[in-house]
């Protein structure tokens, strides 16, 4: 398996940092990453799918981090529908190229509902995609979500211009707009369903291609009610909630699906990839 760097252009020709794993065989995976998150964590995960499965994978950064930062971040203007784009701009990448499934984790989920993805993919299977409401946690993970919204990321927003989640131990510092859109959507049950604003929800309704979600019973900011409560006006997602045993692991949180560590997860996704594959 080799792996080489390459360049995407989101829709708006935003030019974005990207991996390619290449495989042996025709198809592409695009794995649209958590907010925060660099591509490189994916790294395993893609190299998996690369040598197991046979299938190409694209993974990338969403603009204003990792290998789509821009030189500062204060000033930089994107918010949580760019993030939608560029993971449309992937998808256009790897589907001008060969018929295209979507891994999301997380955020690239939600991303995946943002756009007329779905008209160039075959499926998307997802991790650890919830609503993000601190309704759906526990009452600890409750408190650490509303100090990230009211009080301590307000504030060093406001210093710095941008949210600095790596000073908070959150992943890579996020644009202003980014994160003021994350926390908007995740003041709601539902998370950006019920936003007036978030017109692009009119996507969904016409999404036909294959959903499935996973989320783990012990993951504290997406138990498997807030995958429900996002993923209800999906008409094709079938979710499966799984236990840490299920992966043989003792904890799974919010972040290790994706991890070596729970490589028995990526089986069933696998299959997933396979399936959707040989429909084209």
């Amino acid at each position: 398996m080799t792996s080489e760097t390459v360049s995407v252009l989101a829709p708006d020709r935003t030019r974005l940092g990207g991996t390619l794993y290449r495989g042996r065989r025709d198809g592409f995976v695009v794995v649209g990453g958590a907010t925060a998150v660099p591509q490189g964590y994916y790294d395993k995960m893609a190299t998996w799918l690369a040598e197991e499965r046979g299938v190409n994978v694209l993974t990338f950064d969403y603009r204003g981090i990792g290998a789509s930062k821009p030189s500062q971040l204060r000033g930089f203007r994107a918010g949580g529908l760019d993030w939608g784009h560029d993971l449309m701009g992937a998808i256009g990448w790897a589907s001008d190229r060969g018929p295209t499934v979507v891994v999301g984790h997380s955020y690239g989920g939600h991303a995946y509902g943002m756009t007329s993805a779905h008209q160039r993919t075959l499926g998307l299977y997802s991790f650890a995609t919830g609503a993000g409401w601190h309704g759906h946690m526990s009452k600890a993970e409750a408190a650490k979500v509303w100090a990230l919204w009211h009080v301590m990321g307000p504030a060093l927003v406001k210093v710095f211009g941008y949210a600095p989640m790596s000073r908070m131990g959150l992943g890579e510092d996020l644009p202003k707009g980014v994160y003021e859109d994350w926390g908007r959507w995740c003041a709601r049950p539902d998370y950006y369903h019920g936003d007036p604003s978030a017109t692009f929800t009119k996507n969904i309704a016409h999404i036909e291609a294959p959903i499935v979600a996973v989320n783990s019973t012990d993951d504290a900011w997406a138990p498997p009610r807030s995958a429900a409560a996002f993923f209800q006006p999906f008409k094709t997602a079938l979710l499966r909630t799984i236990r840490p045993q299920d992966a043989g692991r003792k904890h799974i949180g919010h972040m290790a699906y994706v991890r070596p560590a729970c490589s028995a997860l990526w089986e069933d996704m696998g299959r997933f990839v396979d399936e959707r594959l040989a429909t084209a």
